[in-house]
C-alpha cells in the first residue's frame, strides 16, 4: 500500500533497504515524526521498522521519482507512440504472402 503525505514525501513498502539514513523505532518515528521528516529531506532515506524489522522506508518524493520512473505507465496509447524513439522511421509492414505447405493426407 502507498502512502503519500503532503506531496513531498512517500512511505513504501520495502524488503530490504540500500539507504545511508538513520533507522528508527516505530513509536519513535510517529513521536518525533518532523525530525524524520526533515532528516529525510537532508539527509536521505529514514528507515523505519517494527517490531525489530524493516518496515518501510521514508524518503524525498525526488528520489522516489528517480526510482519509480520507468515503471509510470504513458498516460495514453497515442502519446506513448508520439514519444517513441521510432517516430519519423520508414519500417517495412509488408509480409510475403503465405500460400501454405503441401501436405499429404
Amino acid at each position: 500500500m502507498w502512502y503519500k503525505e503532503s506531496g513531498t514525501l512517500l512511505l513504501f513498502k520495502i524488503k530490504k533497504p540500500t539507504t545511508t539514513g538513520r533507522t528508527w523505532q516505530l513509536q519513535t518515528a510517529k513521536a518525533r515524526f518532523s525530525e524524520v521528516f526533515q532528516l529525510a529531506r537532508s539527509e536521505g532515506p529514514q528507515v523505519i521498522t517494527r517490531q525489530g524489522k524493516d518496515a518501510v522506508v521514508l524518503l524525498p518524493i525526488e528520489q522516489f521519482d528517480r526510482l519509480t520512473v520507468r515503471s509510470r505507465q504513458p498516460e495514453s496509447l497515442v502519446k506513448f507512440f508520439r514519444d517513441s524513439p521510432l517516430v519519423g522511421l520508414e519500417l517495412d509492414f509488408e509480409r510475403d504472402k503465405d500460400t501454405g505447405r503441401d501436405i499429404e493426407l
